[in-house]
């Protein structure tokens, strides 16, 4: 007869073990789909082909380009989408529910389609596009419409973020700040900004790495000047891997550099 009265632990630890090994096996197989590309990417990047690249002015340009554009998309999301998340968090109203779903749409929409959208909105022939021109404001084919595009894609994200952690702030903070005399701006600045800070910060990473990695969209809108992505594709349909690789390289350096610099930041705020 089995002995009913073994541990637990004696019974389970057999299922424990092989659940812990089929976990980290899955998980292992995933870093390495991951990781596999970026690797043998950066591998099959000679010195000479990247010290070429670097020479080049037209990947200089867009490199540039593409470090700017997704920079200033970045800081309109971060005006923009700073308050809306915290009214989202923070305050119900009619017609929550609606902005919620458009806020998630650039997200799920073909990125193509997105330009298209885009491109019939800012268009010189649109109501908007045609008063953006009348004012000196070319967006299509300009760098204006890179940032649209990029903005476009990249902001709920931020969003997304940025209102989590407005959640997360423990509204009893904010309270006693305001019976100590601060005024709802103040315990803003000095209280809730600080605490969802960290959170926010990872979203303006993740919003400008979508920008930088931007491709449908912007190809749609803005074709010339060039940046990065449309570089790299272009590269890539006249001279093949070889001429595209180290664009492509120079690129993922740029993103890897910007995401570690982040995460130094995130881990320096962390209390």
């Amino acid at each position: 007869m089995p002995n009913t009265n073994a541990p637990d632990s004696a019974r389970h630890g057999p299922r424990r073990l092989a659940g812990r090994i089929l976990v980290a096996g899955l998980s292992a197989l995933l870093v390495l789909f991951v990781a596999g590309p970026l690797l043998r990417l950066l591998l099959a990047a000679r010195p000479a082909s990247l010290a070429a690249a670097l020479g080049d002015p037209e990947v200089r340009a867009s490199i540039a380009l593409t470090v700017a554009t997704a920079g200033a998309a970045t800081a309109l999301a971060l005006i923009g989408g700073v308050p809306l998340a915290w009214l989202l968090a923070r305050r119900r109203f009619r017609g929550r529910r609606v902005v919620e779903a458009l806020l998630d749409l650039p997200v799920v929409v073909p990125h193509p389609v997105a330009g298209i959208a885009l491109l019939l909105f800012l268009g010189r022939e649109s109501a908007v596009g045609g008063a953006l021109a009348r004012a000196g404001l070319e967006v299509v084919n300009h760098v204006p419409g890179i940032v649209a595009a990029m903005l476009f894609v990249s902001v709920p994200l931020l969003v997304s973020a940025a209102r989590e952690a407005f959640a997360a702030v423990d509204p009893r903070l904010e309270r006693v700040a305001r019976t100590l005399g601060d005024g709802p701006a103040t315990v803003f600045r000095r209280v809730t900004l600080p605490l969802a800070g960290r959170s926010i910060l990872a979203g303006a990473v993740l919003a400008w790495a979508r920008s930088v990695s931007e491709f449908g969209a912007v190809v749609v809108l803005t074709y010339n000047p060039k940046v990065g992505s449309i570089l790299t594709f272009d590269r890539f349909t006249t001279g093949g891997l070889a001429a595209a690789v180290p664009v492509a390289v120079l690129l993922l350096g740029v993103a890897l550099a910007v995401t570690a610099v982040a995460r130094l930041l995130v881990r320096d705020r962390a209390p």
